[in-house]
């Protein structure tokens, strides 16, 4: 899809699910299971789109089409590629993908105490839109609720 200083973005495959798995483990508190992302992948209303640093996966973002909205499920970058502006490649290249579809707006979860991810989306145009209370099945902690509306940017 892109590629600019290295880092190509392209859609994911099933051959990406064990360094999905791996880069999943190292950084999320409560990781999907691999089912879940070959479910995702498979999905043909998915966005599932990788970023490649020499044709390694060091991210990675899903997507899943609703009736009236995107809703970004899993961003993940691998704990040494962060603060390098790969997340928002990443989601610049699903609101590209979805840029046919001006009906649905992105939605997505994130922990109140991310602030660094909290930030990112509001760059990119997400809004806080609530709390959704003990949502994280890890800590309980809750989760913002972020909306970006269609076409924003």
């Amino acid at each position: 899809m892109s590629t600019t200083s290295g880092l190509a973005i392209q859609r994911l495959d099933l051959v990406d699910v064990d360094t999905i798995e791996e880069i999943e483990h190292r950084s999320m508190p409560a990781p999907w299971s691999r089912m879940m992302f070959v479910s995702e992948i498979a999905k043909p209303t998915s966005i599932c789109l990788g970023a490649f640093v020499d044709d390694a996966l060091v991210a990675y973002v899903i997507v899943s089409r609703y009736v009236d909205a995107w809703h970004v499920m899993n961003l993940v970058v691998a704990p040494e590629n962060r603060r390098q502006g790969i997340a928002t490649r990443l989601l610049n290249a699903v609101f590209e993908a979805a840029g046919g579809d001006g009906s649905r707006g992105f939605t997505l979860e994130v922990r109140v105490s991310n602030d660094a991810a909290i930030d990112l989306y509001k760059r990119l145009g997400f809004r806080g839109q609530g709390v959704r209370r003990g949502y994280y099945t890890d800590n309980r902690e809750d989760a913002l609720i972020m909306w970006r509306e269609p076409n924003a940017g």
